[in-house]
């Protein structure tokens, strides 16, 4: 294997593969990046027990040359050594050869490394995944849901499907949730080309979501969607994430989410926040993060007190339908929600002083969050 590639293009498909190198494994040869050269350009790829990312490069991008293969061939290359070493060498090209026994020589102006290589025939194969299952949706939109559901999954392992997001299809609508049984957070997303696919039960992982978000951050197109039985594959021209998916029933979250409301909120989304985060300065130190709103007609009053660091009281213009309520809750679920929504109002809906309540976007019903109140004394 012999190639010859441009340091900036390397530099920027090492850091994508790396997020799936394994950095604790017994198994040697995953702790590298299997890179293939072929007529096409150069392929690598990152994997770990949970995730598998797949980059090419092509030989040519925008009439630019990328790489030059003059030899074809394949290695494992140790992952954690070789992604700080692409970044640090001097030139503007990186050569690389490698032998028959897998020993890897970098080259970069007046810089040279010699790296141990492993067998690529070692690595794990890529599962094989059926087009029956495929769907697009573009990038930005992929990214929105996983910013507004994903914060919303349980982080303890013992947990089980409640550390994923449950992906439903229907009717032209992909609906995502994500909830750890305190809170709640859905998105819909209209997939107008999906005809008579439906997907039941997929549930992706909370942290496979993290990283396809990192992953896809600066993709503007759309990414085709594929899920298989106990794989689920995203991918663009040149990018292919592949996670495996949890085992297991998702609850029907829909039997918790109040239909109506006796007391309905609308208000600034960003002085709502504010008032919020301001609150939680005295109460985060506190076991549950716990603030209370008290609701009137025309304000809610924002309270939090704490014995050892002291109190706030704030008032933020609102208007408020129904009955008046008070209701205590964990700030930073409320900090998360707020955060996440993209509008410039919001609608809040009650039902009572312990019953789950309802964050809305005051101009569409695409997103929602739920929170459970807290008991107070």
């Amino acid at each position: 294997m012999k190639i010859r590639i441009a340091k900036s293009v390397l530099v920027e498909a090492v850091a994508q593969v790396s997020k799936a190198v394994s950095q604790k494994t017994t198994i040697p040869v995953l702790t590298g990046m299997k890179a293939i050269a072929d007529q096409e350009g150069l392929l690598l790829t990152g994997s770990n027990s949970d995730i598998t990312i797949q980059v090419r490069i092509p030989h040519v991008k925008e009439d630019q040359e990328q790489v030059f293969v003059e030899q074809t061939g394949s290695v494992v290359i140790p992952g954690k050594i070789f992604g700080e070493m692409v970044r640090k060498l001097p030139g503007e090209y990186v050569e690389w050869e490698v032998n028959e026994r897998y020993q890897i020589t970098i080259q970069s102006g007046s810089t040279e490394f010699q790296l141990h290589g492993f067998n690529p025939d070692e690595y794990p194969r890529l599962p094989r995944l059926s087009a029956d299952q495929v769907f697009s949706i573009p990038a930005d939109e992929l990214r929105s849901l996983i910013r507004q559901t994903g914060f919303s999954v349980a982080t303890n392992e013992a947990r089980g499907v409640l550390t994923g997001v449950l992906w439903q299809l229907e009717n032209g609508v992909l609906t995502c949730v994500a909830t750890d049984s305190h809170r709640l957070s859905r998105r819909l997303i209209p997939t107008p080309n999906t005809g008579q696919l439906s997907l039941d039960n997929v549930i992706l992982p909370g942290k496979s979501m993290s990283e396809l978000a990192k992953t896809f951050a600066d993709d503007e197109d759309s990414v085709e969607i594929v899920v298989a039985d106990h794989q689920l594959l995203v991918k663009n021209e040149h990018i292919e994430f592949y996670s495996r998916l949890l085992d297991g029933t998702y609850p029907d979250t829909n039997r918790v989410i109040p239909q109506c409301g006796d007391t309905e909120l609308i208000t600034s989304t960003r002085e709502l926040l504010q008032s919020v985060e301001r609150a939680s300065l005295i109460s985060r130190d506190g076991r549950d993060n716990v603030i209370k709103w008290t609701m009137s007609d025309d304000t809610v009053e924002v309270t939090s007190v704490s014995q050892d660091v002291g109190s706030v009281t704030e008032e933020v213009k609102a208007r408020v339908k129904g009955n008046a309520l008070g209701i205590s809750f964990n700030a930073r679920y409320m900090i998360e929600a707020l955060r996440s929504i993209e509008s410039d109002e919001i609608r809040i809906q009650f039902t009572g002083t312990m019953t789950p309540f309802i964050i809305q976007p005051a101009d569409r019903d695409d997103t929602l969050h739920l929170i459970v109140p807290i008991r107070t004394r």
